[in-house]
């Protein structure tokens, strides 16, 4: 057996616990492959894990996302084969020179697809990819409200709702992430701090609505930024439309009174996560190829924000914990 290099949370805390250490070369077990690893992505699930608030033994090897090539495989395994390239969006352990994966948590990664992208787009997009392909249906028509518009998701999905034939009312907290959102295809910007209140967002979006055409506001609200924008995000919706809440970057939203979705306008609302959307090889392999063949097409813009050695992924962290990135960033073996 051979070492290899694996960055380990050596016990819960903060950057600091973290700590590059030499371990024997895993093999894989039935139903497993071991991967070698190009890339893994730096996302804040990392840190929960890190911290203790999602427990977690430690020591453990980070990471959760990232992309490799197929080293060897184990007992039953026959959906790839060493030599094959493949990405994958959920398994503790991805920081490792040569990572254990699960053979049902990967797809293939099609030529014209560099590693480093795959690993940079597998858990945001294929995120991206369920919001509008399954939470709702966009099409042409459609008007939809993105917050975080220049943040991870928030860029995929504006994308993909302008190549689906939608149109977006775009919210970034500065102008020049506002730039970014009307060049990747928003119509429409709303920097957050050019409004006061729930009330003045509410009316902005509105207003950028009518101009899309929408005289009763948009047809869904995509919200990851959760407790400061919830009430303002509902008082956008025309009647019947869908508040999707799929994260709480500014904090949780609180329980409050069913009933405003009625008086609202008979409101939709909806908490998903992905991994009720790749819950099965077939489904994630399906939005995978998707996803992975708008990027290889040139559909689908990855931006890379920053790309870290191992030895500074405590940089990466405080970086990513502090925005002060923009873009997916990743930590290279």
């Amino acid at each position: 057996m051979t070492d290899i290099r694996a960055l380990v949370a050596t016990r819960p805390g903060g950057g600091d616990v973290l700590a590059v250490e030499s371990r024997l070369e895993p093999a894989p077990g039935p139903g497993e492959i071991a991967v070698e690893v190009a890339a893994v992505g730096v996302n804040f699930i990392d840190v929960y894990q890190r911290e203790g608030v999602y427990p977690t033994d430690t020591p453990f090897v980070i990471g959760n996302e990232g992309a490799g090539v197929v080293r060897s495989v184990g007992e039953g395994v026959a959906e790839v084969v060493p030599g094959d390239r493949v990405a994958w969006p959920f398994t503790l352990g991805a920081a490792a020179e040569v990572a254990i994966v699960p053979v049902d948590k990967v797809a293939h990664v099609p030529e014209g697809v560099e590693l480093e992208t795959a690993a940079a787009v597998m858990l945001q997009g294929l995120t991206a990819h369920f919001l509008t392909r399954s939470t709702y249906a966009v099409g042409p028509g459609t008007v939809a409200l993105v917050h975080a518009a220049a943040g991870g998701v928030g860029r995929l999905l504006v994308q993909m709702i302008t190549h689906l034939g939608g149109q977006v009312v775009a919210t970034a907290g500065t102008d020049e992430k506002c730039s970014v959102a009307r060049d990747l295809g928003a119509p429409e910007m709303i920097n957050y701090r050019s409004v006061e209140g729930t009330d003045a967002l509410a009316r902005a979006v509105l207003a950028a609505a009518h101009r899309l055409g929408h005289d009763d506001g948009v047809d869904v609200a995509y919200d990851g930024v959760g407790a400061a924008t919830f009430d303002a995000s509902l008082a956008s919706l025309r009647p019947r439309g869908l508040m999707v809440l799929f994260g709480g970057a500014s904090g949780q939203v609180p329980p409050f009174d069913i009933q405003r979705l009625n008086s609202a306008g008979s409101l939709y609302l909806t908490r998903p996560t992905l991994a009720h959307h790749i819950a099965t090889p077939e489904e994630l392999r399906s939005r995978a190829a998707d996803l992975l063949g708008a990027v290889a097409e040139g559909r689908l813009d990855v931006h890379i924000g920053g790309r870290y050695a191992w030895d500074d992924a405590a940089q990466a962290y405080a970086d990513l914990e502090g925005r002060r990135s923009s873009g997916k960033l990743l930590l290279i073996p």
